[in-house]
Formats: structure tokens, C-alpha cells, sequence
């Protein structure tokens, strides 16, 4: 069986907006029935196929890094953060602060390696996302279902995350308790679905990755994608087994 290769998409916002229950309707497609607190960090593994259904086909793994939001872990957080092909931020519809607070979660993994680890607040460019060969970002607010009763009992006016326009990217809205609010062909999906392959395109068919870790990028790539090297034979072949590392 041939190997399977991954990437690593960190998932990021306060605690409590809902990381836990969006990792795990992305990875298995259902609800998480009894969500809890997440300590540390926890990983779900979703398997995507690659511009499917084009000659450019192919299957990887994408692990999405859910990243405990507690305060108290500000400051060990960072050793989830290499390498980072991708990154979701999460907040939630209903909390307003949540989305403000986005822009501390982009600061504090994209200055992760800044010399003052207790430094709170860095702004971010975003201009610096807008290159072809910048980290791939998406923006998910959660909770759905209930920012629309707020919305019929007039108590609430959702407002799109500037931190999306910011950087340009996509942004969805889902209620992960409904496994509806990512069905295939919905706008949701094609997101998504977009955002992965972006990620994707950005670590193995690119001459620059974000984020670049230290382990050999494979040695050949598809010959209907742009290789790595014009030397290399056209098959697709990977020495590297999933694992979690």
C-alpha cells in the first residue's frame, strides 16, 4: 500500500468557542455527542482527496490541531505550533470578544518565535497573507443556530470578521450540531474543501512552505502538479508512512 502523506492545519481560538465539536464534524462527517474542555492540545484526522475528480487526484491526510485556548497555557502553547501548513481560526457568532480575539490568536503563533515570549499583543500585516506562498488561513464561527434566534429576536446583527477581509480569506458559518452545516456541494464544503487543497498545494507542490519544517519534502510529485524538480520521475511515490509526530 502506498504511503500516505499529511499536513497539519492548527485550529485556534478562545476557549469555549467550539474548536473541540468543529474538529470532530470535519474529521468524521457527525457531531460530537459529549464535547469536553480541551487541555493542551488534541488532534483529529481528517482523509482528503486532493482536486478531486481532476487528473491532479490525489489522497492525504490532514491533521487539524485542536489547540486548548486557556490562558494559563499561553506561554507552552508554542511547542504545538511547528510545523503550521494551515490555519483555522475559530470564534464564536454569539461572542463578539471571541472574533476581536482572533487577531491575538494570528499574532501570538506568527510571532511565536518573537524573543519576548510574554509579549501580549503584535500587529499583524496582512498584506503578508496575500502571496501565493503565505500560510493558508480560514475563519469559521461557530454556533450557527443560535446567533440566528438572537437574529430573530433582534438581538443580534452578525458582522463579517474583518480579520477574514483582512487577510483574504474565507470565512463560513456552521452549527456543529448539525452535520448538515458541511454537506458536500454547499457552500461550507466548497470552502473548505478549497481551503484544504490551498494547504496542500502550499507544502507539496510549491518551492516555498510556510511554516517549512525540517523533514524532506517528498522526492516526487505528480506529474500533472508542478514538481519540486524537473529531474524527478513523473509517478507519485512517498517514503513516509502516516504517523503522529
Amino acid at each position: 500500500m502506498a504511503a500516505i502523506e499529511k499536513v497539519k492545519v492548527v485550529v485556534l481560538g478562545d476557549s469555549g468557542v467550539g474548536k473541540t465539536s468543529l474538529t470532530y464534524l470535519i474529521a468524521h462527517n457527525k457531531p460530537l455527542v459529549s464535547p469536553g474542555w480541551t487541555v493542551g492540545c488534541s488532534v483529529e484526522v481528517k482523509l482528503h482527496r486532493y482536486k478531486e475528480g481532476t487528473q491532479a487526484q490525489n489522497t492525504f491526510f490532514v491533521e487539524l490541531w485542536d489547540v486548548g485556548g486557556s490562558n494559563g497555557h499561553r506561554n507552552t502553547r508554542n511547542v504545538f505550533y511547528q510545523p503550521t501548513h494551515g490555519i483555522i481560526l475559530v470564534h464564536d457568532l454569539t461572542n463578539r470578544k471571541s472574533q476581536v480575539n482572533l487577531q491575538k490568536w494570528l499574532s501570538e503563533i506568527l510571532n511565536q518565535d518573537s524573543s519576548n515570549p510574554t509579549q501580549q499583543h503584535v500587529d499583524v500585516d496582512p498584506e503578508q497573507f496575500l502571496g501565493s506562498t503565505q500560510i493558508p488561513i480560514l475563519v469559521i464561527g461557530t454556533k450557527f443556530d443560535l446567533a440566528e434566534e438572537k437574529q430573530r429576536k433582534n438581538q443580534y446583527r452578525r458582522l463579517a470578521s474583518s480579520i477574514a477581509e483582512q487577510c483574504g480569506a474565507d470565512e463560513i458559518f456552521v452549527n456543529c450540531h448539525q452535520t448538515r452545516s458541511l454537506a458536500p456541494a454547499t457552500s461550507n464544503s466548497v470552502k473548505l474543501t478549497r481551503f484544504f487543497d490551498k494547504v496542500i498545494e502550499r507544502r507539496y507542490y510549491s518551492r516555498v512552505s510556510p511554516f517549512a519544517d525540517k523533514r524532506r519534502i517528498p522526492p516526487y510529485i505528480m506529474a500533472t502538479s508542478t514538481p519540486l524538480s524537473n529531474n524527478r520521475p513523473s509517478q507519485y511515490m512517498s517514503p513516509r508512512f502516516y504517523h503522529m509526530d
